[in-house]
């Protein structure tokens, strides 16, 4: 039985240390999770070739962010990718030390850009405001790293950098993302995608405060709170997407591609390729184009 179930020797090979730490329960339950994302990656990787040629744009975005969320979640449940924080901001309590996981942030780096990549791709806003959304989660992210590394309270000015680079990003997918959207027709299929991100992403900021932040939940149960986030967040994004994609008019949302890129107008026009067509017209026989 032991071959078939073999005990979780994680923490003893890699021990943990100070007040606040991983626990084997806690182990087991991110070996969980990093399985969930490895049999994801596989599963989003075969619907891939079910996807008509030339639209599977979402399935390499969850692709991709699964696979580091499998490998975030097992660098985790190994015990590996922490530090020792001092911690002096809990109620009557101070002086203590807490691990901290980098690689859960890592991951999200990753997770959250590919949610906002597809949820912008789909709505139909500019690249520009893309980037922008992108950057918006990245300045969040570190400013919440950079609070967790922290050791006094002003760990909440980070925080609320963060928080406020989180509210542009708000704005911008439910405000621009949703006017856009209604433009293409597609708002029916963005509005529940970009209400349930944004629900989920409210409850990232509280789950951090009570953990890295303010340290009234321990390492596991801070665990247990952001893999359930982390799941329902980019799987369930990424399974409604992917699944929704399969009636979804490519050339009408601007987001067909071909072996010349993007095509930006009605299907089997290729602007690169009618260009050259037309550059070598305009030059007159014998003569080479400069």
């Amino acid at each position: 039985m032991a071959i078939l179930l073999p005990r979780n020797d994680a923490l003893n090979t890699h021990p943990p240390a100070g007040d606040q730490y991983l626990t084997t329960n806690g182990s087991n339950w991110l070996f969980a999770v990093a399985a969930l994302f490895g049999f994801s990656t596989l599963i989003f990787y075969a619907l891939k070739f079910r996807a008509r040629a030339g639209e599977r744009f979402f399935h390499y975005v969850f692709i991709i962010a699964s696979l580091v969320g499998l490998i975030a979640y097992y660098a985790m449940a190994s015990d590996l990718g922490w530090d020792l924080i001092r911690q002096s901001n809990q109620v009557n309590r101070s002086g203590f030390f807490r691990q901290i996981f980098w690689p859960k942030y890592v991951f999200w780096v990753v997770e959250f850009p590919a949610v906002i990549l597809a949820l912008g791709v789909l709505s139909g806003v500019s690249w520009a405001t893309i980037i922008f959304n992108i950057f918006l989660s990245w300045i969040w992210i570190i400013a919440y790293l950079v609070a967790a590394y922290t050791p006094s309270n002003y760990k909440w000015g980070f925080f609320a950098f963060g928080f406020l680079a989180h509210l542009f990003l708000l704005y911008s997918t439910l405000v621009h993302g949703l006017r856009s959207a209604n433009r293409v027709a597609i708002k029916r299929d963005y509005l529940p995608l970009a209400a349930w991100t944004n629900f989920l992403w409210l409850l990232y900021p509280i789950a951090w405060g009570l953990t890295d932040g303010g340290n009234y939940l321990g390492v596991v149960a801070g665990f247990i709170w952001f893999g359930i986030l982390d799941l329902l967040l980019l799987l369930g994004v990424g399974y409604a997407i992917v699944a929704l994609s399969r009636r979804w008019d490519y050339h009408r949302l601007n987001i067909a591609f071909t072996q010349y890129g993007r095509v930006p107008t009605a299907a089997g026009t290729f602007p690169e390729k009618e260009a050259a067509h037309a550059s070598a017209a305009a030059t007159p026989a014998g003569t080479t184009a400069v």
